[in-house]
């Protein structure tokens, strides 16, 4: 087995096993995350969050794949009986795009749903995470890039029952600048960063987004907030971060024992980016870390 802090990874993310009585570990697990050539995703298995057994090569590019670098932040989901993977993926031929792999197991292997990804062809596009509304339409909810927009979007896509491909046309939830805890960055320091969306509906029947850009302490998280409850908004940022220093890309689970615990990469300068498990609680329709 291998300790929590000794596994290298960003943008964690746990997907909860009630049958298994455990848990499974994905991320970014690449050792050359930002140029080298993209291996596949890792994932790993535990019962307590700290010792881990593992890696397990959850996916591996067949030969003929579109992309060959930036495999970033898969999310693991169990829908109708398979595992589906939201995954981000590059080439210098084509842009940035989230496509959804699908397996029978957690462990993997994971292959592509369909020959080609979620997002538009001509976007820049990452860290997609589903989000299935009170009518069970499921949608895609991922970041228009700054790199091509500089005022990085929030956009969610409406997904077909069996996540094969958009059953219509993307729509824009919110820019980065619209928080006011985002700093901006870049030589001109005009670049907002969105980055790592995840969706969560509060005990008022708000829908709440964690999601992380650059702030005045580094990588943090904010929350967005649909106070209608609907993904299509309107949207609206909280003043505070929920983690306000140099770590990021955070996502939700229960634990075993039933705590809402927070999963994040922190610092989140490399090599040394390594995965937080903490317990969060709502308190006035927000969340905060537990005392």
């Amino acid at each position: 087995m291998i300790n929590r802090d000794q596994i290298r990874i960003r943008d964690p993310y746990i997907l909860v096993n009630e049958q298994e009585q455990c848990y499974y570990l994905y991320g970014t697990t690449d050792s050359n995350v930002w140029s080298g050539p993209g291996t596949g995703f890792d994932t790993y298995k535990s019962t307590d969050l700290e010792q881990w057994d593992g890696p397990y090569p959850a996916f591996r590019p067949e030969p003929g794949f579109w992309a060959d670098h930036h495999f970033w932040a898969p999310e693991v989901y169990l829908h109708n009986g398979h595992y589906y993977m939201f995954a981000s993926f590059k080439s210098d031929e084509k842009r940035r795009a989230t496509q959804i792999l699908i397996s029978d197991s957690p462990k993997g292997p994971f292959e592509p749903l369909s020959s080609k990804p979620i997002t538009p062809s001509e976007w820049e596009c990452l860290d997609g995470t589903l989000y299935i509304d009170e009518d069970q339409t499921p949608w895609m909810v991922f970041c228009h890039e700054w790199v091509q927009m500089r005022d990085g979007k929030m956009c969610a896509v409406p997904l077909t029952s069996d996540f094969s491909e958009a059953a219509g046309e993307p729509i824009v939830l919110f820019s980065a600048s619209e928080a006011p805890w985002a700093v901006a960055g870049g030589e001109d320091k005009d670049v907002y960063v969105t980055d790592g969306p995840f969706l969560y509906k509060n005990k008022e029947g708000e829908l709440l987004m964690l999601w992380s850009s650059g702030s005045k302490n580094g990588y943090a998280i904010g929350i967005a907030r649909s106070e209608n409850g609907r993904i299509e908004g309107p949207w609206e940022q909280d003043e505070a971060t929920l983690f306000p220093e140099d770590g990021g890309h955070g996502m939700l689970f229960r634990s075993l024992e039933g705590k809402l615990m927070l999963a994040m990469h922190a610092p989140n300068n490399q090599p040394d980016e390594r995965a937080l498990f903490i317990e969060v609680e709502e308190n006035n329709g927000t969340l905060q870390r537990k005392a």
